[in-house]
């Protein structure tokens, strides 16, 4: 018996899969077993005719692939070429060794690419299972972003015989992930990030509280909701957020190009974060992913290392907020499924928007409030307490004034956060400050006397819980990050504080 290696998706994760290949006596027939969907039983037909196609001789006997393990379901035309490499070297006597190999064939014996190669063998690399393999030469590009895999490129199955077959590989190298943009260094890694503002905050004017608050929730990866009239600018800030975040280690960029791909785009492989934003009228399934018998990633799942935004916030449907409060908490998410079970990492900065009141005009200073006290109240009530206690940053902007001046720039407000970030690394944070743990707050955010006492006055006086002292905690440590101070200070919690809903 035969074998070489391939790899099918189990839900956001890959997982490797054995092609093994046996021809026995029997009667003449061609069988795939192993929980192979329809993608895969079809690529008896093209890899019958790419064989047929150069000069193979199918022997009369019974041929069997197994794909192992067999109560994994299996998926993808990648597999073509595994199994038609198996089958064409069923008499040769020696070693091919445990290669990798993905592609789809064409009819000819050409190979060509699939759309899930990328991310299935990223995600080998980060398992460490993988160290090499064969691949389609136009994929090459996109893959040897991928470090630590030796790649060889291919265009037919006639070179992949001849690949397996030789004694002597063709020189070729092992790639590094290596980007040309700018970039910061801290412990010998590098931390990509452009400047590039095709939206910039020059665009707002005024609002300069709301800026803050966006300063500080990019710098710490901060939930943030603002509430204002209808034009105030929220969704102008929201969308300028995305190019202001920290900067990209290069594994991130590789996660961000894997999402693109899940979301059916071709990867740029930039320091870009990803922005989400999904209408108010869009189903649990497609935010938070799902399916019947395979759980695909929704719009929480492809938010992951981004921003994802909810305009219109209290429109979306009840379910779907009191869903949130599971990745705004955990920053991951569960899809439990009968057929399937997948863990989704989910962490991402969070940004709503809503108006104070139906009409839009509670905060009008030249526009009457055409809402009764039931309509406001039933409006907010959509919100509930525990959803809001996971907000870190709650802003009131105020409405639009012809006094109203530009005064930073998205240049400016990214180059603080990269400096702030920069100190939260030199602390030897593994994470940014919203996702730190309880532990780590205790390490990275001691309070001396006077600043606990405030804290404490705040328990007592706003009826804080244990979550929003946590986060009240990390906000302050941002501001401090972003003012360049090493302890956390009286006017870094106080103003922390101010941001807190009551």
């Amino acid at each position: 018996m035969k074998q070489l290696l391939c790899a099918t998706f189990e839900g956001i994760d890959a997982k490797g899969v054995e092609v093994q290949f046996t021809a026995t006596k029997g009667l003449p027939a061609f069988t795939i077993v192993g929980m192979a969907n329809t993608a895969i039983t079809e690529s008896k037909e093209r890899v019958k005719s790419a064989l047929l196609s150069n000069g193979f001789t199918f022997p009369p006997k019974r041929l069997t692939i197994n794909l192992a393990p067999s109560d994994l379901r299996k998926e993808g035309s990648h597999f073509d070429l595994s199994i038609a490499a198996l089958i064409a070297l069923g008499n040769y006597e020696g070693d091919i060794g445990n290669w990798y190999l993905f592609g789809e064939l064409g009819l000819d014996g050409s190979v060509t690419e699939n759309t899930l190669l990328y991310p299935i063998i990223l995600s080998l690399a980060n398992q460490g299972i993988i160290t090499r393999a064969i691949v389609p030469n136009v994929s090459l590009s996109k893959l040897s972003k991928i470090p630590s895999i030796t790649f060889y490129g291919v265009d037919t199955l006639s070179d992949t015989l001849n690949l397996l077959k030789s004694d002597t590989l063709p020189e070729t190298k092992t790639h590094t992930s290596t980007f040309n943009f700018e970039h910061i260094v801290h412990n010998e890694k590098s931390y990509y990030f452009h400047e590039e503002y095709p939206l910039d905050f020059l665009d707002i004017k005024g609002q300069e509280h709301a800026k803050r608050s966006a300063l500080i929730a990019a710098a710490g990866m901060h939930n943030l909701l603002l509430e204002g009239s209808p034009g105030s600018g929220k969704s102008m800030i929201a969308k300028r957020m995305v190019h202001i975040m920290p900067p990209l280690h290069n594994n991130e960029i590789l996660e961000c190009a894997k999402l693109e791909i899940l979301e059916g785009k071709e990867p740029t492989f930039t320091p870009s974060r990803p922005f989400r934003s999904p209408h108010h009228s869009s189903t649990g399934a497609s935010i938070f992913g799902g399916g019947a018998h395979k759980a695909q990633i929704g719009e929480v799942g492809l938010a992951h290392g981004g921003i994802l935004f909810f305009d219109e916030l209290p429109h979306f449907s009840k379910t779907v907020l009191e869903a949130l409060r599971e990745p705004l908490e955990d920053r991951h998410i569960r899809i439990s499924r009968v057929n399937t079970k997948v863990t989704y990492d989910a962490n991402f900065l969070f940004v709503g928007a809503m108006n104070p009141c139906p009409c839009g005009n509670l905060f009008s200073t030249v526009r009457a409030c055409r809402c009764s006290d039931l309509e406001i109240n039933r409006y907010k009530s959509r919100l509930s307490d525990p959803f809001l206690d996971r907000i870190d940053l709650y802003v009131q902007m105020h409405a639009v004034n012809s006094e109203d001046k530009p005064s930073v720039s998205s240049r400016e407000l990214h180059s603080k956060v990269r400096q702030a970030f920069l100190r939260q690394k030199k602390r030897g944070q593994s994470a940014l400050n919203g996702a730190l743990s309880d532990a780590e707050i205790a390490r990275y955010c001691p309070l001396n006397e006077d600043v606990q006492s405030i804290i404490d006055q705040a328990i007592g006086r706003f009826g804080l819980s244990f979550r929003a002292v946590s986060r009240v905690l990390k906000v302050a440590r941002t501001i401090a990050d972003i003012e360049g101070d090493v302890d956390i200070g009286k006017a870094h919690l106080l103003e922390a504080l101010s941001y807190r809903k009551r």
